[in-house]
């Protein structure tokens, strides 16, 4: 059947196709790529309007359990900056306490009213075993401290083969991550969705690892938005730089770790249609695509612009991403450029308090 036919049918019903006609229109480009593009982006305004959010967080790495002073001035300077949320991912180190996940929880949320989007699968798991508890356990614990909501990070491809080949057989397998977000989920703590793209995987693994996540979503609906990114070369182990594994990359003609801005698009538009009434948003990873790509890909499907990245002026270099944030202002010529509204949105997409947007507003460089 040809991408044609299969647009026809996803215009009637976005979610409704076969897995081979998804693997087929991941494929599309030119003419058949911008019609694909177009069908996403009227399947985007269908569902959340002409509105491009955003959410005014901070990042913090895992390190600062090590130094609660020095955790509660940054907690503080976000607070100060006009921040809703704090995001704290990454491994533990191993010389800390075995409360310490809990006594980070307590400290953030007992500080300010912000909240706290912490610990990815694989630190759940760690954290339940440092305190000699099931994961479900540890996560009622972290919920009642005032845990908020979990990243939904980490679920690369949710195929053991991948993972294995990414990670030298480190990560958890493919089912242990399902358990743990899905967990999550039932305990009342919702979280993202999550694909790291452009490696080993084959086009018909993308959409195994999208019906992944619909599948998780059909049981729980704890899913608040799904986050499509390229992998960085740097990323990849050494001998997979070099191209030297079957997949995605060697099948078009390129070494692994550099998705063109083709596959990018593709992808996006797929997942809006695949993920159609079970995840409302569609987040363009800002930070790994640029300007022009972060563009295209709201334009092609995606709606929500992710976070600002709060850098802060205490310690920059304290969270990922650090010296990559975005400015409301910047967030704001953006949505013009679409044709949207902007919109400060909370973690879990209500309206961002009155007060809050004032001090971002108040705090924004001029």
């Amino acid at each position: 059947m040809s991408l044609r036919s299969h647009l026809a049918r996803a215009e009637a019903d976005p979610a409704g196709l076969s897995d081979e006609a998804y693997v087929d229109l991941l494929g599309a480009d030119r003419e058949e790529l911008e019609a694909l593009a177009a069908l996403a982006d009227g399947v985007r305004r269908d569902v959340v309007g002409d509105q491009l959010t955003f959410v005014a967080n901070r990042n913090l790495d895992t390190a600062v359990v090590r130094d609660p002073d020095h955790t509660t001035a940054l907690v503080d300077e976000a607070w100060a900056l006009g921040a809703t949320e704090v995001c704290v991912q990454g491994p533990l180190p191993p010389d800390v306490g075995d409360r310490a996940p809990l006594d980070l929880v307590t400290l953030i949320t007992g500080r300010v009213p912000l909240h706290l989007h912490a610990f990815r699968p694989a630190e759940v798991a760690d954290a339940a075993a440092r305190l000699g508890v099931d994961a479900r356990d540890f996560l009622v614990a972290a919920r009642e401290a005032g845990l908020g909501s979990v990243p939904g990070t980490a679920a690369r491809i949710l195929d053991d083969d991948v993972r294995a080949l990414l990670t030298g057989g480190a990560d958890i397998p493919a089912a242990r991550w399902t358990e743990l977000v899905t967990t999550a989920h039932e305990v009342g703590l919702r979280s993202t969705a999550t694909m790291v793209y452009g490696h080993v995987e084959t086009p018909a693994q993308q959409v195994a690892h999208l019906r992944a996540l619909a599948a998780i979503q059909d049981r729980t609906g704890g899913f608040t938005e799904f986050i499509p990114m390229p992998i960085q070369p740097e990323a990849l182990p050494p001998e997979l730089r070099d191209g030297g594994f079957p997949g995605l990359g060697r099948q078009r003609g390129r070494q692994a770790g550099n998705p063109s801005a083709r596959e990018t698009r593709a992808l996006y538009a797929v997942a809006r249609l695949v993920l159609h009434g079970r995840i409302d948003h569609v987040q363009a990873a800002w930070p790994k695509l640029g300007p022009g790509l972060t563009t295209a890909v709201l334009r092609g499907g995606a709606d929500d612009a992710g976070g600002l990245l709060l850098d802060g002026a205490i310690d920059p270099a304290a969270g990922a991403e650090a010296g990559r944030q975005l400015t409301l202002a910047q967030v704001e010529e953006l949505a013009a450029a679409l044709g949207r509204a902007a919109r400060q949105r909370t973690t879990l997409y209500d309206d961002a308090p009155a007060d809050r947007q004032a001090v971002l507003r108040e705090a924004q460089p001029r």
